[in-house]
């Protein structure tokens, strides 16, 4: 009699168990704040709500100015390489068309490309679409992170509390910095020295300083 063979049995998927109460208030609370202004000491760079226009941006990096001393913001996109000075946000350096092994981080082991303008022979860290980070704290208690209650589209928040849950009411200790309802989030995070926040998309960037010699007056036409 010829031996039938008993297939093996089918695994069931196992579902996701269902969010708890206290997790679809946290949710709830996220979708429901609305976009606020950074506090007190930050200040936009950028007059345009949404920074400035990088179209195809990649990732973006963190330099000083050999003289002034202000935080650079370096830009990498598919139309070459950017250099923003963070307190003005004045463009300082472009590079249309660099180097074939150099456009982007993804060619050196340690995601950086070449600086250009006043930190031409120095090497910057990327992050963005390649991987790498930025800092997501501050030496004195500002905390940055970005959230997504509604993927795809992320929320950065910026606050003093030390991070989620935020328990306490929007505008106090936490504030709702950032939405990208319309590009991908590439990178967030502060400058090495503090002064900096920066939040890039696949077609943006936008920039606050808290540095001390920055007024409403001198912010950066789009």
């Amino acid at each position: 009699m010829k031996q039938i063979k008993r297939a093996a049995p089918v695994e069931q998927a196992v579902s996701e168990p269902e969010i708890s109460a206290y997790q679809r208030a946290l949710r709830d609370r996220l979708l429901a704040a609305p976009v606020v202004l950074a506090p007190a000491p930050w200040r936009p760079v950028f007059e345009y709500a949404y920074g400035v226009p990088v179209g195809g941006l990649l990732g973006i990096g963190f330099a000083s100015h050999p003289e002034s001393g202000h935080d650079l913001v370096m830009a990498v996109s598919h139309d070459g390489h950017g250099l923003f000075d963070a307190v003005t946000g004045q463009k300082i350096a472009r590079d249309r068309d660099p180097d074939s092994e150099d456009s982007t981080p993804d060619a050196a082991a340690d995601l950086t490309c070449p600086g250009l303008g006043p930190i031409a022979g120095s090497r910057v860290h990327i992050a963005g679409f390649f991987g790498g980070g930025l800092h997501t704290t501050t030496g004195d208690g500002w905390t940055l992170e970005a959230v997504t209650p509604a993927w795809p589209n992320d929320r950065v928040l910026l606050s003093t509390d030390g991070g989620l849950p935020h328990s306490g009411p929007l505008g106090e200790q936490w504030w709702h910095i950032f939405h990208s309802t319309y590009s991908e989030l590439r990178a967030f995070g502060f400058s090495p020295s503090g002064e900096t926040i920066a939040v890039a998309t696949s077609s943006d960037v936008s920039l606050w300083t808290r540095h001390p010699e920055h007024s409403n007056d001198s912010i950066a036409q789009r």
